[in-house]
């Protein structure tokens, strides 16, 4: 099963604009988010996409593979979604721009599912973690609920499941890493947005409502996504202990 790596890259990021160029232990935070993937060494070829001349320029200089996005597109997954018709892949796996410090072991187990699926049940993987009970109330961290083989029943920004008897629920926050069958991402590139994902501002609600199988993987690793200040903030500390 050949698989790759695509890397999303917008340039112009609402919650922190230009963070993507933002220096991170010397250097762009997306220069970093692309060599830590490279050095997994789990993928046939890793790729940025991106409708930023600047980012095009940086990965290019560094010898990296990237695509120049034709459109402007509204999410990840649409972005290289583009170029998927023209990859040779049977497995792509999206990995955020922001997320510099995503794990070998995390990618690794993801990737695994597919391979273990002789069916083809699964359309697409994506990660989960346990959350702390301070973080649930926090919009920026997607909760997800499962069921009993792990599939997404859904995703929320806002506190899921309701815990109307006080009891000792587990509650676990959605890591923005997918895993696609190629078929699955072109779908989804040929669909149009949908009231969920419209009201939630969420791309993977798409593909649930659109009946799509999505597998959480479970894992242990402490994301740390870049979304404000303070978390570049935060990363830099990283880097620097």
């Amino acid at each position: 099963m050949k698989t790759i790596a695509m890397i999303p890259a917008r340039l112009d990021s609402v919650r922190l604009p230009g963070k993507l160029m933002m220096d991170l232990g010397g250097m762009p935070l997306i220069l970093r988010t692309y060599k830590n993937i490279l050095n997994t060494k789990l993928f046939d070829k890793v790729y940025v996409v991106t409708d930023s001349n600047v980012i095009y320029d940086l990965i290019n200089d560094n010898g990296g593979d990237v695509f120049m996005s034709s459109i402007k597109h509204t999410c990840g997954s649409d972005r290289i979604a583009e170029f998927a018709p023209k990859i040779d892949a049977d497995l792509i796996i999206n990995v955020q721009g922001d997320e510099p410090f995503i794990d070998k072991k995390s990618l690794k187990n993801l990737i695994k599912v597919f391979f273990d699926d002789d069916v083809k049940k699964i359309d697409l993987g994506s990660l989960m973690q346990s959350i702390e009970i301070n973080e649930i109330k926090d919009p920026n961290n997607v909760k997800v609920v499962v069921d009993n083989e792990n599939f997404a029943l859904y995703f929320s920004r806002s506190i899921i499941p309701y815990n109307r008897s006080n009891e000792n629920i587990k509650y676990f926050k959605h890591i923005g890493v997918y895993a696609f069958r190629k078929k699955s991402l072109i779908d989804f590139y040929n669909s149009e947005p949908t009231p969920l994902e419209k009201s939630e501002k969420l791309e993977q609600l798409r593909y649930i409502e659109s009946g799509k199988k999505i597998k959480m993987v479970f894992t242990d690793y402490k994301c740390v996504s870049i979304d404000v200040m303070d978390d570049l903030i935060n990363a830099r500390k990283i880097i620097n202990a």
